[in-house]
């Protein structure tokens, strides 16, 4: 198998992060540079079919896109440890909050980065108005993430889960413009710490620019 990545980008992290939690190695990671359209070209486009990162290959050409799609290949071939639900429950529950996580902070927060930061201009129609207007939006909501940490370590099981990687990776995108949880938020500020000590969290993951 083949994982076409983009280092700074946050969706191929979460694949990273979720493969290292799994301890995954043999899966060859093809790096592509999408500031000179790397991910743009005939042959890229004619496997992934939209000019997405990540990529995952499969050995018989079976090509997949969207991050999460690419989580859930890879539990179901790599099961333990377990990140996406043992019981139907369980399962249920981890989704709920992988689905509240990304579309309530992280994406919001990834728009904001995109929109704002001086190096995404090659990248985006960056509209400046917009990405203030999702920062406001990611940091209102992490109040909700805030609320549940307060009772337990974790956002979604009693122990880490695909919720807790798209939660903190789209946070930690934000750090390109120097964004930070409020401190205010002591649930989510003890959290994401433990996110960061994780030896998964630096997978793959280079020196950031400045904002």
């Amino acid at each position: 198998m083949k994982l076409y990545d983009t280092p700074l980008a946050p969706n191929p992290r979460r694949v990273r992060w979720f493969m290292a939690e799994k301890a995954i190695a043999d899966v060859e990671v093809v790096t592509l540079n999408i500031i000179e359209g790397q991910h743009k070209t005939p042959e890229y486009l004619r496997k992934a079919g939209l000019a997405n990162v990540p990529m995952l290959e499969l050995d018989d050409g079976t090509c997949i896109t969207e991050s999460i799609a690419i989580c859930r290949y890879l539990e179901s071939v790599y099961p333990e440890p377990n990140l996406f639900g043992r019981t139907p429950q369980e399962t249920a529950v981890i989704e709920m909050w992988m689905r509240r996580a990304e579309l309530m902070v992280a994406t919001p927060l990834m728009i904001g980065v995109r929109h704002t930061h001086p190096g995404m201009a090659a990248l985006e129609q960056q509209e400046p108005t917009v990405g203030r207007h999702n920062i406001e939006t990611g940091t209102r909501a992490l109040k909700v993430l805030d609320r549940r940490l307060a009772e337990g370590d974790w956002l979604a099981a009693g122990r880490l889960t695909i919720a807790d990687i798209v939660a903190f990776v789209g946070i930690d995108f934000g750090r390109m413009i120097k964004f930070r949880p409020p401190e205010d938020l002591i649930h989510v500020v003890r959290w994401a710490q433990a996110m960061r000590e994780r030896p998964a969290a630096k997978a793959g993951m280079p020196q950031r620019p400045a904002a």
